[in-house]
């Protein structure tokens, strides 16, 4: 118990007082996942909105397998990105094993179907409200597209917050992909198992603490979202 308060006083000391260390690994984390994120969002949003509105066949086995891979294990993700970024992989040349960009490529590839999935599901319910006065106008479905986006916009800032959760709480892929380097590619979540496994649990607290803090304010603002979302829907 003693272990624990002088931890956790280390541990909001470090918070307060901006030791360069903890604040480096926040910052890259921050980075990496944002870009992600943002990668992820230009990605998914079109081939969401293309499955939401269109319709041609083999929509609905791409839709159930893009519900399938919202569920994605990150090692499998990990595992897959390190064949094709390793020397003897198709893109190893590139070189881009152990960097942040390969954190970025294995985050991408978990958060596009999340954000796909839920823009599919937003697009959908609004094209299936706004059709017939949509097509009285004579607006073509794939023409209605940055109509009902736009429309859409709160909820699909819900989609974006929560492929941004998946992003910064993923440990298992980018660990494989980014190697935990020190001041290269050590971000909060591989640091707080890196540094638990070492004892120096004063700088895992910190990095926890910072990390829930993000999570709860994350989805602080996907409740915030969905209350104005439902709000401008029955205004």
């Amino acid at each position: 118990m003693q272990d624990f308060a002088s931890s956790f006083f280390l541990a909001v000391n470090l918070i307060l007082s901006g030791d360069p260390e903890l604040w480096s690994i926040v910052l890259l984390s921050l980075k990496v996942s944002l870009t992600a994120v943002a990668i992820a969002a230009m990605i998914g949003m079109p081939i969401g909105a293309a499955l939401g509105v269109g319709r041609f066949a083999g929509r609905r086995t791409l839709i159930v397998l893009i519900n399938a891979l919202m569920g994605l294990p990150p090692v499998v993700v990990g595992l897959m990105v390190y064949l094709l970024l390793s020397n003897s992989g198709p893109l190893g040349v590139l070189q881009l094993l152990y960097t942040p960009t390969a954190m970025i490529i294995a985050q991408v590839i978990l958060v596009t179907p999340i954000v796909a999935a839920l823009t599919r599901q937003v697009v959908e319910d609004l094209d299936a409200e706004y059709a017939e006065q949509l097509r009285s106008m004579g607006v073509s479905r794939l023409a209605s597209v940055p109509t009902l986006l736009w429309d859409g916009r709160t909820s699909l800032m819900t989609a974006v917050l929560a492929g941004f959760g998946r992003a910064t709480a993923e440990v298992g892929a980018v660990i494989i992909v980014g190697g935990n380097i020190n001041h290269v590619t050590r971000v909060m979540t591989t640091a707080i198992a890196l540094e638990t496994s070492k004892g120096n649990l004063a700088l895992a607290l910190a990095l926890g603490a910072i990390l829930m803090l993000i999570a709860i304010s994350v989805n602080a603002a996907v409740g915030l979202l969905g209350v104005r979302s439902e709000r401008v829907a029955h205004a």
